[in-house]
């Protein structure tokens, strides 16, 4: 994991991508220099009731210009400020947080499957950037709202699902797979556990491994208060239990590790 660090951060775009899902981008050059794909930061809010940070998932990253690219779904009085805010705008970040996924795991000659559900998508493109080779892309959608489907079409081949049939498969992204018959020998997920819970059978059934970034709401983001924890396969070497810390640990594990 990187070294994090708390820096003030300008915003430099603000803007709705669709219904209630928006795009920030920040300007916070030692964060960018540090940050990976799979990894989040977390940001402050400016009203003094808000007291414990929002963490969001890093869409892009931009070591070049120092930036940060977060798209994220307003999901409560957080994310509505932050909605609300500006380019030009200051804002307190903490990042990058969390271990982020292991590309070095992709050997050459391999095909790397990508599978992102809701606002699970958004990591996924960085790291769609990232894998070197060829990639089957899998992206599952309430509806015909498909934010940043585009995007991927830049890194590999694009499968879409949704929920009501609106887009592509009608279902989710287990069946958008079943349906082209994907197979691949190593998967990335980011998206509901039910959906993470699919993609680890459907790996296993092809022998291959599957890396999980699990979203879980988390308070303090630092693995200090131990309220994102989930079951492990194995007892962690100290408190002798079958927990992890999805924000210290995590999010990103490979599945035979953890129960889902």
């Amino acid at each position: 994991m990187s070294k994090k660090e708390q820096v003030k951060a300008l915003i430099t775009k603000q803007e709705c991508m669709t219904g209630e899902i928006f795009e920030m981008r920040i300007k916070a050059e030692s964060i960018a220099a540090a940050a990976k794909a799979g990894q989040f930061v977390s940001l402050y809010c400016k009203e003094g009731g808000r007291l414990l940070p929002r963490h969001i998932s890093i869409c892009g990253i931009d070591k070049e210009k120092g930036e940060l690219r977060l798209v994220y779904r307003i999901a409560g009085e957080g994310t509505r400020e932050f909605s609300k805010m500006k380019a030009g705008e200051e804002i307190t970040v903490t990042g990058p947080l969390g271990n982020g996924f292991i590309t070095e795991d992709l050997k050459e000659g391999m095909h790397a499957v990508l599978l992102g559900g809701g606002i699970g998508i958004p990591p996924m493109l960085e790291l769609a950037k990232t894998l070197p080779g060829e990639k089957t892309i899998v992206l599952g959608y309430r509806d015909a709202d498909t934010f940043l489907a585009k995007e991927f079409e830049a890194y590999g081949k694009v499968l879409i699902a949704s929920d009501n049939g609106a887009v592509g498969v009608k279902g989710n992204v287990i069946d958008a797979m079943k349906a082209e018959g994907v197979k691949g020998d190593l998967f990335f997920a980011c998206g509901p556990k039910p959906m993470l819970r699919g993609i680890k059978e459907y790996a296993a059934e092809q022998g291959a491994r599957a890396q999980l970034s699990l979203e879980e709401r988390m308070a303090c983001g630092i693995g200090a208060c131990l309220a994102c924890v989930c079951k492990t396969t194995k007892k962690d070497e100290h408190s002798q239990v079958n927990n992890t810390r999805i924000c210290k640990e995590g999010p990103v594990f490979y599945a035979e590790d953890i129960e889902l």
